[in-house]
């Protein structure tokens, strides 16, 4: 392993990058050219501690998937991510041509295994590929036959879609375009504002982090025919993921609360938090509640009711 060549070779393509060609607000003065180390730690879903002893030529070895991570995130072409790995003392795997539309066996076991809590796996492309009962009560129509797609479903409203948007309607409209556009934000449950007024934005700032993971699946896989068919429908049917998508938002997975307005529940305050498949490039959502919320005990029953 080169490890000074590498370490120059990452300072070398971070400098070269501008934070609007990913998307990243460019407001405050920088004092070097190009993106901040924990901009790029952050785009590659790594420490910035681990990244920065990388630049400066203290880190290990990385392994593959890191470094195909760091490709992404620095924008690499394909000459400078075989370079990359070249540096790294390792031969590049050919980058994936589909998403992974399977789930590893263990995974599939662990969602079984969540007692009171909602879970899926997502693929790349937002196909959901692996559910439990309590997500699939949750999350209605469409899990059950293995063929939702959260982002169809909160674009295009295909499926059951019982997360609320803000404002006085949830009503979608078709704009001149044929595109269709929605209201935004979201109520809370459970909170100071549950009577009704919007006190979120959950349901918009999904639509932004399915917007950037979808930018980043199309890159990583340019040649998956189901991938691009998705973002042809969307492109052609959405007029707010048209325009989402020509802002670049970058997004990296996290923690976030929505409210949904379930038909049995009722209205049900969660948590949303993310877990990394990284070597498959899924999403695994944990589906919570507060302990001792209302929403908790709703939870608990809708959770006996799929038992």
């Amino acid at each position: 392993m080169a490890r000074q060549e590498l370490a120059r070779f990452l300072r070398e393509r971070r400098a070269a990058l501008r934070p609007y060609e990913l998307g990243l607000p460019d407001t405050a003065p920088r004092r070097t050219p190009g993106l901040r180390r924990e901009e790029v730690a952050e785009l590659a879903h790594m420490s910035v501690d681990y990244y920065v002893r990388l630049e400066q030529a203290r880190g290990p070895r990385p392994s593959p998937r890191v470094l195909d991570a760091l490709a992404q995130a620095l924008r690499l072409s394909p000459a400078e991510r075989s370079h990359l790995f070249r540096l790294a003392g390792t031969s590049a795997p050919p980058p994936a041509a589909e998403a992974v539309r399977s789930v590893r066996p263990h995974v599939a076991q662990m969602l079984r295994r969540l007692p009171e809590t909602g879970a899926i796996v997502t693929d790349a492309a937002y196909g959901v590929v692996a559910w439990n009962p309590l997500a699939q009560a949750l999350l209605g129509g469409g899990l059950g036959r293995g063929t939702a797609n959260l982002a169809r479903r909160r674009f295009l409203g295909e499926g059951r879609w019982y997360e609320r948007p803000s404002g006085p309607s949830r009503t979608s409209r078709t704009s001149d375009t044929g595109r269709t556009s929605r209201p935004s934000g979201t109520s809370s449950a459970d909170g100071p504002n549950s009577t009704g007024g919007p006190s979120s934005t959950s349901f918009e700032e999904f639509g932004a982090i399915v917007v950037a993971r979808l930018r980043r699946a199309a890159d990583r896989y340019p040649y998956d025919p189901r991938l691009a068919a998705l973002l042809d429908d969307l492109h052609a049917h959405s007029e707010e993921f048209h325009q989402l998508w020509e802002t670049r938002p970058v997004h990296a997975p996290g923690h976030r609360t929505k409210t949904l307005d379930h038909p049995t529940a009722g209205r049900l305050r969660l948590n949303c938090d993310v877990l990394l498949v990284p070597e498959d490039d899924q999403e695994i959502v944990l589906i919570t509640a507060d302990p001792g919320s209302p929403s908790a005990r709703s939870l608990r029953r809708l959770a006996a009711r799929t038992g």
